[in-house]
């Protein structure tokens, strides 16, 4: 008489490995502080939108988080005229697209530079002094700048992008040197074997892959010159050409109760920035992480 057996399947590596994640207990400590650091975005954004749909009326009441009844976008029309919006988000994307791209091609060639040459004693000491630079104060170059753009006619946004360069260079050329690092040096050895210049080997070959460390540099940029106010209310002198933080500066005064006109337009210039981070999130992450590994 033969019996019939049923084959039993090995336990593998990875089934065991899922039980044991199965069985882990839930961080608690971890849980508890990503909570507490949602709220604390969340809560504020809640506010902004919920005050931004009401009416006059209801703003001057000051009740935050009392639902709109009804929505009212009257907010968001006397925000845009009073901060003539088109013209100064027109001026404030226009320094943001002047910086970002200045940032990224400037602080790439330096680094690119720095690393390359990282034997002479001229470039080594260059990476120290940009590095030097990063502990100045912003206050306290802060006159002598405004000075200089008066002299230089660049009281205007063009000044406002340069300094946003110059004042950025030294962080960024840290960020690309690091990812510089971990590209292998064979392969511009092999374009130089073909007849290619330092310059055919940076834009052809170095400069496509720093794609992920361009975009962690991008999105830096773009915040820090998009949501600036101090640099732009010091070198701009010509208040027709002030940049969106500048202008919003008017909803700050102490007898000014249009809460819902300045949430309103709180919001109109954060959605650009918001809606570039969360495309760029990822481009962000792998830039950081690609250029802490040598």
């Amino acid at each position: 008489m033969s019996t019939t057996t049923t084959p039993t399947q090995p336990t593998t590596p990875t089934r065991r490995r899922r039980s044991r994640i199965g069985k882990e207990r839930p961080n608690i400590p971890a849980t508890v502080i990503l909570v507490v650091c949602s709220l604390a975005v969340l809560i504020p954004l809640f506010v902004t939108v919920n005050m931004a749909f009401k009416t006059d009326a209801q703003a001057v009441e000051g009740e935050a988080f009392a639902l709109p009844d009804p929505l009212s976008v009257t907010g968001f029309v006397q925000a845009w005229e009073l901060t003539a919006f088109p013209r100064s988000l027109a001026m404030s994307s226009f320094i943001t697209i002047v910086a970002v791209t200045g940032e990224i091609i400037i602080s790439s060639l330096a680094a690119y530079a720095i690393v390359r040459n990282w034997d002479r004693r001229l470039f080594r000491w260059s990476f120290f002094y940009l590095l030097a630079a990063m502990f100045i104060p912003f206050p306290v170059v802060a006159l002598p700048q405004v000075q200089l753009t008066g002299i230089l006619g660049l009281d205007n946004p063009i000044g406002v992008a340069i300094l946003h360069i110059v004042f950025a260079l030294a962080f960024n050329t840290m960020l690309f040197s690091a990812f510089l690092r971990s590209i292998p040096i064979s392969l511009e050895e092999s374009m130089r074997i073909d007849g290619a210049s330092t310059w055919q080997v940076f834009w052809r070959l170095i400069f496509p892959l720093l794609g992920p460390m361009a975009a962690t540099v991008g999105i830096f940029a773009f915040l820090q010159s998009w949501n600036d106010f101090m640099m732009p209310s010091l070198i701009i002198s010509d208040p027709t050409f002030q940049t969106l933080p500048v202008l919003q500066n008017m909803f700050q005064s102490q007898f000014n109760n249009s809460y819902n006109i300045a949430f309103a337009s709180y919001l109109m210039a954060m959605a650009p920035a918001i809606i570039v981070y969360l495309f760029t999130q990822r481009w962000v992450i792998s830039g950081l992480t690609q250029g802490a590994v040598k």
